[in-house]
């Protein structure tokens, strides 16, 4: 046997490997669509725990990953004190815990919401970690240290921040959906300045702010030669030129608290609305302007989630709302495959792996079904106190952040 080939051997097993990506370094994973391609355990339970941890505070911010760091934004209940936290994957020792901002007089927050739900973006030795209105920074993840800040983003969120900042070259984009302002802004990653800034000018029909309000995520991507950030707001989902911030085009489907992330495939835009309007949207993504009347492929309103993101697998959609209801459709078509009330309530947002998808509830029920079109209930399970916050996946290591502890799962 050759040097090279037991080097192999050796590599290949161990944990989080080069055979398996040990990187999930956003929202919704390294490509924001919730896939994962790890080996997870059908059935999660105490016994695939490896480790668990108490993350102190509230926040239903995700866990992100980078090689053997997990991290975590978290917050005081009363949103005075906010902070990340960073756990060693293989050990779920705590390796930082980074006070970043204080706040005197915290806005009101509600209670289903954390004033650390927005999930940061993580790169090699940087952190980007996001309270809304409260602060924006970059950490270095070796040291812990502070690299730039900004708190001179306002807005009120009314009822707490939750969009998530992405990242595209060198730039963060957040979207600030709040009662009083609405507006999307590119930060430049090395030094926090703003790039550009854009106002959503959107027509509400209401001067009601609470009905301006959205926490929806961006996505980017690149079609038919054209770069774009395609952000959700209330009442319309507006994609960007993100060199310049020029609007490319514009879809109205109404609704209000639009907090799932889109998916973009077939040629197709799929775009949650929230509270209200077209619950589910396809829009194809090449137009100029107001695309309302010519480019919206098909709208579906049943048993849409408010809260948790959608998953587009091959040629269908699958879904879990907020009541435990899970769906199929036909993504070209939004033809219903297959209806079924699973059980439980959900906010965080699903994941697929292996052709299985992983559903996570606030009672800290974990269900998992088939993607597949024909219906199976693979799993029932259940662990800790509750999921707000949306999994995270690092090589064939499930990471689950429950209300109060931080879990790695494996087989």
């Amino acid at each position: 046997m050759t040097r090279l080939v037991c080097f192999l051997l050796v590599l290949t097993s161990l944990p989080g490997s080069l055979t398996a990506a040990a990187e999930w370094p956003q929202f919704r994973g390294p490509q924001g669509d919730g896939h994962a391609t790890g080996d997870l355990p059908l059935e999660i339970n105490e016994q695939k725990v490896q480790w668990d941890v108490a993350i102190p505070g509230k926040g239903w911010s995700s866990p992100v990953v980078w090689g053997d760091q997990i991290w975590v934004t978290t917050a005081t209940i009363d949103g005075k004190r906010m902070s990340a936290v960073c756990v060693d994957r293989r050990t779920g020792k705590v390796v930082h815990d980074v006070l970043l901002f204080e706040n005197d007089n915290p806005r009101y927050c509600h209670p289903t919401n954390s004033y650390a739900s927005p999930t940061p973006v993580i790169q090699e030795g940087r952190l980007f970690a996001h309270f809304g209105s409260y602060g924006t920074c970059c950490l270095d993840t070796v040291t812990g240290k502070k690299i730039w800040e900004r708190r001179d983003l306002p807005c009120d969120h009314w009822r707490g921040p939750g969009s998530s900042p992405v990242i595209d070259g060198d730039r963060l984009f957040v979207a600030f959906d709040g009662y009083d302002q609405q507006y999307m802004v590119a930060l430049d990653t090395s030094s926090g300045k703003t790039v550009w800034k854009k106002d959503r000018k959107i027509d509400y029909g209401t001067d009601n702010g609470d009905r301006k309000k959205a926490y929806s995520t961006a996505i980017i991507i690149h079609e038919k030669g054209r770069r774009q950030v395609i952000s959700p707001s209330a009442g319309d989902t507006i994609s960007y030129d993100p060199a310049t911030g020029k609007e490319l085009w514009r879809v109205h489907h109404g609704g209000m608290n639009a907090a799932a992330r889109p998916l973009y495939g077939h040629g197709l835009v799929f775009i949650a609305a929230g509270d209200g309007g077209t619950s589910l949207v396809a829009v194809r993504p090449d137009g100029k302007g107001d695309v309302t009347e010519s480019h919206v492929e098909w709208g579906f309103g049943k048993s849409v989630p408010k809260r948790p993101s959608q998953l587009l697998v091959g040629d269908h959609i699958y879904m879990i709302n907020d009541e435990g209801v899970a769906s199929c459709l036909e993504a070209k078509t939004a033809k219903i495959v297959w209806q079924k009330r699973i059980g439980g309530k959900f906010r965080a947002s699903p994941i697929v792996a292996g052709g299985n998808v992983y559903c996570f509830g606030l009672d800290g029920e974990i269900k998992v079904f088939a993607a597949s079109p024909e219906f199976k209930l693979v799993s029932e399970s259940k662990l800790g106190d509750g999921f707000q916050a949306s999994p995270a996946v690092a090589g064939d290591t499930l990471i689950l952040r429950s209300i109060s502890r931080l879990y790695s799962i494996t087989k």
